[in-house]
Parts: C-alpha cells; structure tokens; sequence
C-alpha cells in the first residue's frame, strides 16, 4: 500500500465520518491511500460494522483490503447516522433488534462505547455496558487518581471505577490518555499495580489499549540518568583537597556509595574506610536500619582505626542528597529493568540449542505415517532430546528396507503440520487444545508438548497455531487467564453464550439459563440470575468452563511435555518473544529475503546468478506458477525461515543441469545453466512445481490424520 501521507492529508476528510479531523487520540491514526485517493480514521475504519480484515497488515489500509472499504461506504451510504441524521453510518450498536447506527465521531458525542477487543463491538446509549456498583458508600467526593481532580464515586459514562480497588476512581478521558501513554505492557490500575482484570475491564468499558510499547519506552535516551553513578562526598568534613566531586578509583579518594540508598557517597578516607569491601551508609538509612531494631550483619573489623573519628563520621549530618524515588518512580525503573531483557527468539533458541550434545540419536521416520512413527522414535529409551537428531526415510513397502537420508528440518516441518491439524487441538486457526480421552489415555498431550519444545530448539518452524489464551495459561497460568467466545469451537456452546451475552431483559435471560439448565447443571455453571448484568458472569462461567476447566488435564500433560530442554520456563520468561512465533503464522518471504538468505557458490562467467536473482523478482510479481514459499520448500524442506534459523545456511551452486536440483539434507539449490532467461525460468517453474506436487500427493493421505 502507498500509505504516504501528503502535507494536505489535514484537510481530506475520512471516507467513513466524513471529518478532516487529524486527532489520533479521538478517532485514531488519520491514514490516507494516495494511489485511491482514499482517507480514513483508523477508529472509523475498525469499528465499521460490515468490513473485515481480510489482507495482511501491508495490503490496503491497515490491512483492510480497497475493494471492501469501497463496499463499506458505500453500504453506510444508505444508512442515516441517529446522532447528525446525516447518511454514511457505518457502525451500528450490536444489540439485537437495535437500529441505531451512527458515525464513529457521532458516537463519542452520543456516549456510545467501542470495544477495542474480540470483535471490536460497539454499544448504542442505551445498551452499552456498565458497571454495576451494588452499594455507595461514598457520602463525599474522591479524586480521579490520575488527575487528582474531585468527582463523584458514581458510574457513569465518564466515570469509571477500578474493578480491582473499589476506592479508585478514573475519568474516561483521564483513562483513555493512559492508555494511549502507556500501551498494553505498561497499562495498569494505579493503586494497586494490577494489568490483568484492570484492562479487561477497561477494555469491556470502551478504553482503547493499543498494542505497543510505552511512550516513554520509545523516547531516545529517556533513562539516560539512571545509567550514571552518584559521584560526590557528602560527609559534613570532606578531607579531599580536590573537592567533594573528585574521585579517584582504586586509591583513598575512590567515592563509595551508601550500600542502602545509593543516593549518598563518601571518600574511603573521609570515612576511615580502609577498602572498598566495607559496608558504609549514609546517617539517614543507618539511623532507619538500627532505630528498626533489623539485625545487620557484622562489619569488617576496621584496625587501626580510632573509635572517635568513626563515630564523628557515622553520627555527623549528611549534605543535601539526590531526591529519594517515589514508589511509582521505583515501580517504572524495574519495568525498565524488565524491559533490557527483551529479547530476540532467535538468541533465546540458539541459546538453548547450546545443550545439545555431538552425540546422534537416529530417527527412522516413514513419511507415510510420520505421527506414529516419531512418536515411536522419540519414546525410545535411547532416545534424548538432548542429542543431535539424524533423520533417515525408510519405505515400509520397500522390500529391501532400503534408508534414504532425510532433513531434520523437513521433518520437524511435517510434524508441526500434522500436529496444528490433530485431534489434539480445536479451532481454526487460532488453535487452544481439545479434550480426547484416548490421547488422554496415551499421554498423547505430553508427547505433543515434548515435540514442540524439540523442534523448536533443533531447529523447527514457528508452530504458530497458538490461540492467545492458550499461550496466556502457559505463561500466567489458567487461573489469571480470561477466554473469549473465540475460543469456543462448538457451535452449540457458542450459540448459549451469545444468546446469554445479547439477552435484553430478565425474560430473555431467563428463558435461555431455563432451555440450558441441564447443560448448565451438568457443567457446574448454574447461577441465579437477578439481574440482568449478571448475564455476564453466567456468560465467563460457561467460557472458562469449556476453554480451561474442561481441558485441564491435557494441559497439565502439554504443559509437563514442553518443560523438555528448558522450554516452558523461557516461554513464561519471555512471553513477548515467543508469543510471535507461537501465536503467530511466519511473515511472507519476499525477493530480497531469499536472496539475502543463500551463499552464492558459483564460477565465473555463468549467466544463472542473474537468472536467479530475476526470476525471484519474478515470483514475487506474481508472474510465475511457483510461489517464493515453493523455492524454499524445494531447497530446504521449510516453507519459512526456522526461528533458530537454518543450520547449515542454505547454499546456491551452479551445476551444467537441465533442471534445478533441490538438496534438502544439506540446504542446497544447484541451479541449472541455461542460455537465456526464459529457459531458465521454464526449468525452475516445471521442477519446482512437479516436486512439490508429487511429495504433496504422497503425503496427503496421512497429513491430518
């Protein structure tokens, strides 16, 4: 997408609300596609009721494809908005039976709430959510603890009570502006530091949280202070002729610092301090540390040295120090603590994969039925993940029981595919796993958590199936993880909890939990409903249910299986790196990843290299019947770049060949020598593809099942 941003942008107006204003923290980013000569605000274009993400985050606007944002307008063209009784209203409140539809802009002015989560739904004034406070016991006013400004301790639309401290209360707007600040890390209750139930209350009420890094996370050199040592004498009698500021390491004039605060320093021998081994503190932390009655541990001896002039050091007033930090200044420096040990997943693997020994363990797999016999090569009693894995092939119709050397890669490559379309896991794409009490019964669940956990450390693709609370419950733990009607994969459970969700009155309510009661008996989820916002409880009690509580001993056994080689404790130690590979599908290649990714061995003289690097141009065009996916696949046995990365990196060579040869074991292209380019594109298109479609066709018999 051409998603310039001309120095006019200002003053187009957006396709949807039809407004040239450019306020992000309003209606969101204000984008526009030179190439269509289309605007739109980002919230306007998210929260439109008949348009889906359909492309990737580059194609089109956001990933909303052109051709579905023209459908879109021109659908809210026939729609009048309830706010401006102007047409072009493209959102409309979710509540059955409920006609109201209005303008993004509109709706803010007319209290509507917009949920930025799940399927982005958007609530009209008279059904929006609230929050239901049972009693007040509030008789005065409190301060917004963002603001400090005096409000009244009643839920409203522009106030908002933390569901976590019940004396914390926010304005909608003082909220939103956190939130934009402070992203999805960062984003918390400020009384009482809680992420998890705060934004998912804040979410459900209409606060946008986007997904990135905190405001002050980006700002270049933003704790550039914290980097820098206290560097000055603050003992009431500096004995330094060069000042108090003067510091001379590895000699009676190096400063050490209060081993307490940090805040305070001293010449070793302002204060008769022989070494820099000796503990020293300031008068202020040793008169809080010994008037506490703590026990310390006892000093260094300190000979030779005069009891007097240690007590006149000790007991004399300290100069003006650097301020102490507030606890939400210490709260931030150790989320900036947490944030250097971000890390990339590629370090994270190769790390790992230091434990692998030279030793070999042999794999005979069967591509005919590459489940069973993985799962009989890595029960083994010789078998140890902790050796380098060595893949042969064997026929079991060959005769001769002749082994063909196989790709460690390509293997583990058919195994994730198999393993994302087993019975071990339900969804479609965003996968959380399924309750089968015969794989139960074979431990099947703790296999598939070991063979991920392998393949990820030898060398594997990114799984990538993952739903997010799937992942949620192995890094935080079921009991701190909310499931969404997303992760319900049975038709009929997902219908009970939307009609519950969508229920507009006690009657309506009553009449599902009525026509559910043995369902909702035999599921341990029955709840006496008196009013009607107790359907949401009903609504997470049925979702917990049959998302975690229901596969809690599958997961348990996954969760066993991918503590192998050390996984699952990096997976809860760096969530934000693993969470990209394993809830995620791989980027698209693209001409200049493949081309950067293989070494080029070739001999003077010889046209292919330029052929090669023409026919990738090619490909990513559009412009040829094999796709950049396919090379790889063809040379390497992965349609995607490992995390950990190939091993060994692949390699092009060229050979005096009508057609290109594929080496999969070592990760090796020979490409043919040709005269021209359109004979050598032909050769690469016709051997490429009746490879890939022949090994396909042999293994579509077993894949899946």
């Amino acid at each position: 997408m051409n998603e310039n941003k001309p120095d006019d942008s200002r003053n187009l107006a957006c396709v949807f609300c039809r407004k040239n204003d450019d306020c992000p923290s309003k209606y969101g980013e204000k984008k526009t596609n030179e190439k269509w000569n289309l605007t739109v605000h980002y919230y306007c274009l998210l929260m439109s009721s008949g348009i889906w993400q359909r492309g990737k985050e580059e194609e089109g606007v956001y990933g909303f494809l052109i051709e579905d944002i023209r459908k879109e307008v021109n659908r809210a063209s026939k729609l009048k908005c309830c706010v401006c009784k102007k047409t072009g209203a493209s959102i409309g409140c979710v509540a059955p039976r409920c006609k109201r539809s209005y303008h993004f802009p509109c709706g803010l002015q007319g209290e509507c709430i917009f949920q930025f989560t799940g399927n982005f739904a958007s609530f009209c004034w008279k059904h929006r959510p609230v929050q239901i406070i049972t009693s007040n016991n509030y008789r005065d006013s409190l301060p917004c603890t963002i603001c400090l400004e005096f409000i009244e301790p009643v839920p409203t639309y522009s106030i908002l009570r933390s569901p976590c401290c019940k004396n914390a209360w926010f304005h909608r707007d003082c909220l939103q502006a956190q939130a934009i600040n402070a992203g999805v890390f960062f984003f918390r209750c400020t009384i009482c530091n809680n992420s998890d139930i705060f934004q998912k209350e804040m979410l459900r009420m209409g606060i946008h949280i986007p997904e990135k890094d905190a405001s002050w996370e980006l700002e270049e050199n933003a704790y550039q202070e914290l980097l820098q040592h206290y560097e000055h004498c603050d003992v009431r009698r500096c004995r330094c002729k060069e000042g108090r500021d003067y510091n001379a390491p590895d000699s009676k004039w190096e400063i050490k610092r209060c081993q307490c605060c940090g805040s305070s320093g001293t010449h070793l021998a302002c204060s008769s301090l022989r070494s820099w081994e000796q503990n020293w503190e300031c008068l202020e932390c040793r008169s809080i540390i010994y008037n506490s009655g703590f026990q310390k541990a006892k000093k260094h001896a300190l000979p030779n040295s005069n009891s007097a002039a240690i007590t006149d050091c000790l007991l004399e007033e300290s100069s003006p120090k650097l301020p102490r930090q507030s606890p939400g200044a210490q709260s931030k420096d150790l989320l900036r603590q947490g944030s250097k040990f971000r890390r990339e997943i590629s370090t994270i693997l190769i790390e790992l994969g230091f434990q692998i020994k030279k030793k070999t363990k042999r794999l005979c797999i069967n591509k005919a039925s590459i489940w069973n016999s993985a799962l009989d090569g890595f029960r083994n009693q010789n078998f140890n993940p902790l050796y380098t894995i060595e893949v042969v092939y064997v026929n079991e119709d060959d005769p001769f029981g002749r082994e063909h050397p196989g790709s460690k890669q390509e293997f583990l490559s058919l195994l994730m595919q198999h393993l994302e379309n087993s019975s071990l896991f339900e969804g479609s794409l965003s996968k959380n796993l399924s309750l089968n009490s015969q794989a139960v019964k074979e431990n099947l669940y703790y296999e598939a958590g070991k063979m991920l956990a392998i393949s990820l450390v030898h060398g594997g693709p990114s799984p990538g199936f993952f739903s997010k609370t799937l992942f949620n419950c192995l890094v935080y733990g079921p009991e701190n993880t909310q499931p969404i009607l997303d992760d319900v994969s049975d038709f009929d459970v997902a219908q009970i909890i939307i009609r519950i969700n969508t229920a507009t009155n006690m009657a309506d309510l009553n009449s599902v939990i009525n026509e559910c009661y043995n369902y909702l008996e035999l599921i341990g989820c029955q709840r006496l409903a008196t009013t009607l916002s107790d359907k949401y409880m009903l609504a997470k009690d049925i979702l917990v249910y049959h998302v975690i509580k229901r596969v809690q001993t599958p997961f348990e056994s996954f969760k066993q299986g991918l503590k192998t080689l050390g996984v699952l404790e990096k997976i809860q130690a760096y969530p934000e790196a693993f969470c990209n590979i394993l809830c995620k599908k791989p980027e698209n290649l693209s001409a200049k990843i493949l081309s950067d990714l293989f070494t080029v061995h070739t001999i003077p003289g010889v046209q292919a290299l330029g052929f090669w690097n023409s026919y990738l141009e090619t490909v990513e065009d559009g412009k040829s019947t094999t796709t950049l996916e396919d090379i790889l696949l063809f040379a390497t046995g992965c349609s995607s770049i490992p995390p950990a990365g190939f091993k060994p990196a692949p390699s092009i060579e060229c050979l005096p060949v009508d057609f290109p040869i594929g080496n999969k074991c070592n990760n090796c292209l020979a490409l043919p020598i040709t005269n021209t380019y359109k004979e050598f594109q032909e050769n690469m298109d016709f051997a490429i593809r009746n490879t890939l479609r022949l090994e396909k066709e042999e293994s579509s018999h077993y894949i899946g099942h």
